[in-house]
């Protein structure tokens, strides 16, 4: 059965970008792709956030917006904190991560585990569900994020997915609340 929005459960939900500036960034994904309008979290810190098994206060800002059944995910790091959008010696902007909802949460990452993928971040959203990132070690060109299903979470991505509905291209940037 497919996710409210529309995506299948353990599909591609969302497309990740780090960005070095949210605004404009968010402004080009719509203009050239038609992507809105964007709902805007941030600046934070992962409240239980862990980067390769360590603490984390790092501060980002989100920007998330649908195109389609699909979410596109912007993402600024606003420190040079270690983290996993600067790995390997400074930031890497570009496509970063797609995300799952995958069926069983623990499953899936256990699998991922046991593949020798290993767990790059860990947090826990503001619905209460968990998320991991799995760097896939080169297997594939970017991370997977494992969302954990709980409704109040794919209510979060149906009702940024419902806004874009017939946008019109008004109210472009939302703060969430």
């Amino acid at each position: 059965m497919p996710l409210a929005f529309g995506q299948p459960v353990g599909g591609i939900s969302q497309f990740a970008y780090a960005v070095e500036d949210i605004e404009q960034s968010a402004e080009r994904f719509t203009r050239e792709l038609g992507v809105g309008p964007w709902f805007v979290r941030g600046p934070f810190q992962p409240p239980e956030g862990r980067y390769r098994g360590e603490p984390t206060e790092t501060s980002f800002t989100l920007a998330r917006g649908f195109t389609g059944h699909v979410m596109v995910e912007l993402v600024k790091q606003h420190d040079d904190s270690p983290s996993v959008y600067n790995e390997n010696g400074g930031f890497r902007y570009g496509f970063h991560h797609w995300a799952t909802f995958p069926k069983d949460f623990d499953a899936a990452l256990r699998s991922h585990l046991d593949r020798g993928h290993e767990e790059a971040f860990y947090d826990r959203l503001p619905s209460g569900s968990r998320v991991v990132y799995v760097d896939t070690k080169g297997e594939l060109p970017g991370m997977i994020e494992l969302v954990e299903h709980t409704p109040a979470q794919e209510a979060v991505y149906t009702n940024i997915w419902r806004a874009s509905l017939g946008w019109d291209g008004r109210d472009p940037l939302r703060q969430e609340g």
